[in-house]
């Protein structure tokens, strides 16, 4: 890694933890630094089966969170040349499958949910497997919000496929108790939540899950020469989010919103991104 763009992951890596809402700051000593950089050169040039699983269940519909950057990194990979399918549960799963490639998994817990992933995997045999804002197990395998409230019978099981899958594994969080995190289960046991248990091949952190995909996605066109980030346009997947239910994880109501935070924050980090990466002064 040259010296230049080991000053830009950097970058990069602070940018998206700066506001330390759930403590991710406070935790990113915990990982090597590089990693917004390692979990993109998985995706780059990658043509084949992205397998992109979200959607965080909140009451009896979804968070916002999550399901805007599977979208922003779905558009970008598909724009770039690979396949990309949203693996969710219901109800996010038929709010999407008009308009995407969806992959449905059952919510709740369940017996088959093993022989669900290893059934996908071997059907579509994907490149790379990611999670963007997926509930991750905890340690007594049971699923938990940031209130501590247990939404085991609610969530479909995403692990599995991440657990069993034969290519690189990419996690994205935002409090520690998604997919990825228990590659710093020390680390987040200081924080006020459940921790998830899950390990991922590269996890990645930040203010809002949501903002982890544009990270990659800033990473992916830098190297391409390509402003991919303008192509985004996160206020308006929020409307389309919003038309079909979903709510702000953090308020549980019905608005354009992202963890508690309006949508000219999420805008803010991507004009950043594209200020770093040299597509605008």
């Amino acid at each position: 890694m040259t010296e230049n763009n080991a000053q830009l992951n950097k970058q990069i890596e602070d940018l998206l933890v700066q506001k330390n809402l759930r403590g991710m700051k406070d935790v990113q000593p915990a990982l090597a630094s590089g990693y917004y950089a390692r979990a993109a050169r998985h995706l780059q040039g990658c043509k084949g089966t992205v397998l992109i699983g979200t959607g965080f269940p909140v009451v009896d519909t979804f968070e916002t969170d999550g399901p805007v950057g599977a979208i922003a990194l779905y558009q970008t990979l598909k724009y770039l040349g690979a396949e990309p399918i949203i693996v969710c549960g219901k109800p996010i799963s038929s709010m999407l499958a008009p308009d995407y490639k969806v992959h449905e998994i059952q919510v709740g817990e369940h017996d088959l949910r093993e022989l669900e992933a290893l059934e996908a995997l071997a059907r579509y045999r994907p490149e790379v497997v990611l999670s963007i804002e997926r509930p991750g197990q905890a340690a007594d395998g049971g699923y938990y919000n940031m209130r501590g409230e247990s939404i085991s019978a609610r969530t479909a099981c995403f692990d599995t496929f991440v657990k069993a899958a034969n290519c690189p594994t990419i996690g994205i969080g935002d409090g520690g108790n998604e997919i990825g995190m228990g590659n710093i289960v020390d680390a987040i046991s200081k924080l006020n939540i459940v921790p998830s248990a899950t390990r991922v091949d590269e996890l990645l952190i930040a203010d809002v899950s949501n903002w982890g995909a544009y990270g990659i996605i800033a990473l992916l066109g830098y190297w391409k020469g390509e402003d991919l980030l303008a192509r985004i346009d996160p206020q308006s997947i929020l409307r389309y989010l919003s038309e079909r239910g979903s709510v702000d994880g953090v308020t549980r109501l019905n608005e354009l919103t992202e963890d508690g935070l309006p949508s000219s924050e999420g805008e803010a980090v991507i004009t950043e991104l594209r200020r770093l990466t040299g597509f605008i002064d």
